[in-house]
């Protein structure tokens, strides 16, 4: 049987894979493993539960604040708010598990769940197994005053906007920037950030009515803000995904920077101010090979995971590294945040241009990315992706014709039904060409 549990929580399509019941049941499950844990320490147990705008999202959260309820776990409701927010909260507000409900970039009828420790990071793997392993099982639930009382957070958005503020080194005065929050969680956070942190701020997709996050907007559809930054003159404009943990950005002439970079700027910006723990980046094996070549010019270390920004999180915290992150945007923070928060990504790229008196197409200039083909191959049984003889004998010939001027990267999707298949050379023709042979080859040798 499958795990349940992905690379970034459970996520699935909303009453079809991921139910009320199934989310109840984990709620409850998570409050009896953390309590057995320890994590509970005695006292009345806290959590937080935060979601995006998902329509789902609205009887998902009632479910998870069912079963914590009924566990005899108090709850914080706080609304629509971005993932990292959830967790930079759960540690500000005391809590003791947080709660994220949301399918990230995914559209909108999918949702997924994720919890939180009392610290704000991600559970571990070993946990989520725990929890997972005690779905369904009798337990002896609380009576009277025992069940969890359930409130509604207020001022939420003023504390973690507050929070976002205090970490910005410049103003952003004199800066037109356009925002795209993808119709999603951080609607009302980023651009509230942007315009105390000074910059003139235009939005885009910040009209979500629970069906739209998404959807031809946010960093993974980035046409429209391209096209709002050129019809407003701005000098940037910056997407964040339906949970507000990714940041990509677009230049005054609508050029997209995408996480390799955005990494690279800000790698050289906590260089220069001494505050690149161990000289250090962390990024993992999708990042563009121009990006490492950028960072060794540099005299800068990188350190490589497998994709997923828990894994990213976790060489950090294991190595003392401070700083790291993903090419779809997911930069990660640890002086300031706990998990990849786009909307505190945006605002510090920004400080970069503004410091340097720079345009971002300068700035990006840093490095140069290697032409790079992604296809998403679906409909095949991904498990069979690193056990097929057929397609390792295809991947060791186009890595031997590709010599040193590329790479190939094939990898099952942690939170889609797909094998992603990934092909950098020294041209855009090649590497379309591989990528296209290799795809054939998922196709073929992984077939349902």
């Amino acid at each position: 049987m499958a795990r349940l549990f992905g690379t970034d929580g459970v996520r699935g399509l909303a009453n079809r894979d991921l139910t009320a019941p199934l989310v109840m049941d984990l709620s409850v499950a998570a409050a009896r493993v953390l309590a057995e844990e320890g994590a509970f320490k005695g006292h009345r147990p806290l959590a937080v539960v935060g979601r995006d705008p998902r329509a789902s999202g609205e009887f998902l959260e009632a479910a998870v604040v069912a079963g914590l309820a009924s566990s005899g776990v108090d709850v914080l409701r706080l609304g629509v708010l971005p993932t990292p927010a959830v967790a930079y909260l759960t540690k500000q507000l005391h809590a003791d598990v947080g709660v994220m409900l949301s399918a990230s970039h995914n559209p909108a009828p999918d949702n997924g769940i994720k919890f939180f420790d009392s610290s704000g990071y991600k559970l571990p793997d070993e946990l989520e197994d725990r929890i997972e392993a005690r779905l369904g099982e009798p337990w002896d639930p609380p009576t009277g005053a025992g069940v969890g009382r359930v409130r509604e957070a207020h001022g939420a958005v003023e504390q973690y906007v507050a929070h976002l503020l205090s970490t910005v080194p410049v103003s952003l005065d004199g800066l037109r920037v356009v925002v795209d929050c993808a119709n999603g969680a951080a609607c009302d956070v980023a651009p509230e950030a942007l315009r105390r942190a000074g910059a003139e701020v235009f939005t885009i997709g910040t009209a979500p009515d629970g069906l739209n996050i998404n959807a031809g907007c946010g960093s993974t559809n980035l046409e429209a803000l391209r096209a709002a930054v050129r019809e407003h003159g701005a000098d940037a404009g910056i997407a964040n995904d339906g949970d507000a943990d990714r940041c990509m950005a677009v230049t005054a002439s609508g050029d997209v920077v995408d996480g390799d970079q955005i990494m690279a700027i800000l790698a050289l910006e906590l260089q220069e101010a001494g505050a690149l723990a161990a000289g250090t980046v962390v990024a993992t094996v999708m990042s563009n090979l121009g990006f490492k070549l950028a960072m060794r010019e540099a005299g800068i270390t990188v350190v490589e995971t497998a994709v997923g920004d828990r894994y990213v999180l976790e060489a950090m915290k294991g190595g003392g590294f401070g700083f790291g992150g993903e090419q779809s945007g997911h930069v990660i923070m640890l002086d300031h945040a706990t998990t990849g928060d786009g909307v505190l990504t945006g605002l510090h790229l920004l400080a970069a241009m503004a410091r340097r008196g720079r345009p971002l197409d300068e700035l990006a200039k840093v490095m140069t990315r290697l032409p790079q083909v992604l296809i998403n191959v679906k409909d095949v049984d991904k498990t069979r992706a690193e056990s097929s003889p057929e397609l390792a004998a295809a991947i060791a010939a186009a890595e031997a014709d590709l010599g040193e001027t590329g790479r190939v990267l094939i990898r099952p999707s942690g939170t889609e039904p797909m094998v992603r298949v990934m092909v950098e050379a020294a041209s855009e023709d090649q590497a379309q060409s591989v990528a296209e042979h290799l795809a054939g080859v998922v196709r073929s040798a992984l077939a349902v």
